[in-house]
């Protein structure tokens, strides 16, 4: 499966950006589907995730202002983002999980395809 993540870009604090990843090859109707991100300097750290069965986890840092939403029949998986702070900037990554456990795995190595990332820069 193919992965192309689209939608970052520069916003202030506190505004908006919703995120797209588009699958294509096999559909990831069966996969369980997560945003990872990676700041410069830092380790990739995950950032939210749903399961095939739309059972969905986020880490704590974007509960209440993130949401992941799934359209299989576009094989499309969405990171809404709000209320966004400088600390979130970073390269984002969507990526498959082919395991489609009942539940999200956080950790990178859980995902076995990534997308190539889209920068989101939030200035103060």
């Amino acid at each position: 499966v193919q992965l192309q993540a689209s939608g970052g870009g520069l916003v202030q604090a506190g505004g908006s950006l919703r995120l797209s990843c588009t699958a294509s090859g096999r559909t990831f109707s069966r996969y369980n589907m997560g945003w990872l991100r990676q700041a410069p300097g830092k380790e990739r750290e995950f950032v939210a995730g749903i399961t095939w069965s739309s059972s969905i986890r986020y880490a704590d840092s974007v509960k209440g202002r993130f949401t992941i939403s799934s359209d299989n029949a576009k094989n499309t998986v969405y990171l809404q983002m709000n209320r966004l702070k400088p600390e979130d900037t970073a390269v984002y990554f969507c990526a498959a999980d082919r395991t489609a456990l009942a539940v999200v795995r956080s950790y990178s190595y859980a995902y076995e395809y990534w997308g190539q990332g889209t920068l989101v820069t939030v200035s103060s």
